[in-house]
Formats: structure tokens, sequence, C-alpha cells
């Protein structure tokens, strides 16, 4: 299937339903990445809040306009809290997003999302070791890091999202997000953005709330994923990790419909 182009237009106008709407975004995410995460949510203009008690996270789930669950640094009353986040974002009608971090490699995280995925979450954002996995295609990267290209997980993202009826997102140089009948291909981007802390998972976060704007979802979550590669594209540009970050932020913020043309 021959992936086709996001355009500028199409970038231009989810970026403004997405600052107009500000979704509220409950973060059930990774220790590791929680304040970037929340950073790169309020740059672009959403609102974060994360909350992880399993009665609060029931509750809020259904108060929020999207729910972001990253499996990074999951425990079992963790998977607990996530998964009555899930099933209270369903009862309510809010997208849920999964973000299936390291899935293959490790046994707990990876029975806890296949059993997520009956619960149709309305996105998947992994890398390409991680899609693999999780359609049962291959055992998993090394960790966080895949070993295959996301051109070698489209089939797999295909087979997933029409399997469960979601938006699948498989990102590294190229990413491709297909619904398992289009397939969208973002550009863009930097290496320098593997070499901090994040930006998957954040990315994971704006995936998230992009489900929860009106319009076509397929375009509004590619539209997040060329969000990410535009602004780390301006912000590598003479900076290395340390000052990567708040150039990142930066980016983020000044984005807008004359910066995408």
């Amino acid at each position: 299937m021959q992936a086709e182009p996001l355009s500028r237009a199409q970038i231009a106008h989810s970026l403004h339903l997405f600052r107009h709407h500000a979704p509220l975004v409950h973060c059930m995410t990774n220790d590791v990445v929680q304040t970037f995460t929340a950073n790169v949510l309020l740059a672009l203009g959403a609102s974060p809040a994360m909350v992880i008690d399993a009665q609060e996270a029931a509750q809020f789930s259904g108060i929020a306009d999207a729910l972001l669950i990253n499996v990074g640094t999951l425990t079992q009353p963790r998977a607990q809290a996530m998964k009555a986040a899930a099933l209270s974002a369903n009862a309510a009608g809010k997208p849920w997003t999964l973000d299936p971090v390291a899935v293959g490699a490790l046994t707990l995280r990876t029975e806890f999302c296949h059993d997520l995925l009956t619960l149709k979450p309305a996105a998947i954002r992994g890398n390409a070791s991680e899609i693999m996995a999780l359609a049962g295609m291959s055992a998993g990267g090394r960790g966080v890091d895949t070993t295959d290209t996301a051109a070698a997980a489209l089939p797999a993202a295909q087979a997933l999202a029409r399997q469960i009826n979601t938006v699948v997102a498989v990102t590294g140089e190229v990413d491709y997000i297909t619904d398992g009948q289009r397939v969208v291909a973002v550009t863009g981007g930097d290496p320098l953005m593997t070499r901090v802390v994040g930006t998957g998972c954040a990315l994971s976060a704006v995936v998230a709330a992009s489900c929860a704007l009106p319009g076509d979802r397929l375009d509004n979550v590619a539209s997040a994923c060329a969000f990410m590669k535009l602004a780390g594209g301006r912000a590598a540009v003479d900076n290395g990790p340390g000052s990567f970050v708040p150039a990142f932020l930066d980016a983020l913020y000044v984005l807008d419909g004359e910066a995408l043309a």
C-alpha cells in the first residue's frame, strides 16, 4: 500500500484544533518522563494531569478529554490502575491511547498490553519492534530500543489497526500512521531526538490529545507526529542534548500556521 504524505494545510488545521480545544490529557506514564511530557503538552496548548491511584485514575479518566497509558515503569498496582482507567474512559466515551513500551522484551508488560487491546484503544504509538511484538509478529526489541525499521513494521501496524479498529503510529526515522486502510508517512525530525529521554513517550501524549479532536482521527494523529518532527528538526540546529530540550519546547510553543508554511 502506497503511503501518502501529510499536507502542511492538514497539519496547520490540526494544530488550530489542538490549540482551540486544549485537551485535558490524563497521562498514566512512566516515572522517567512525567515532567517532560507535561511540558510538551503545555507548550502545544494542551493541559496535562498525572493521576495514578486506581480509584482516582478511574474517576479522572471519565473527566479528562483523553487518556494515555504508557507502560514504561509498570508495576502490578499500576497495571490495575491503568486497566481501571481504560475501562472508565470507555464507559465515558473518552479516547485512550496505548504506548506499549518494551513490549515483547518483558513478560508482565507484554501480557498486560495484550489484555488492554481487548479494551480497544483509540490509538497505539510505538517503535517498530514494539508494534511488531504487539501484533505477534516478533519477539520485541532490545528493551526500549527498536531493532527493526518503521517500514518493516508497517504490515504489522496495518494488521493491528484492522484487528481492533484503531489508528497505529509506528515511529522512527519516518513515521507511518495507519488505520489499516490508509497509510500516512511523516518525515523530518533529527537523530538528536533519540539522544534525550522522553521524546517518544511525549509524542504518545500528544497523540492521545489529538484523539480528542474533531475530524479525521488518522489525520490528527499523523499531525501530532508532524508537530514533534517539525519542532525536533528546528531544535536540533546548533544544539546538543543539553540545550535541545529547552529549544524543543520553544519550537513547539511557537509552532503556527506561518511556520508550517
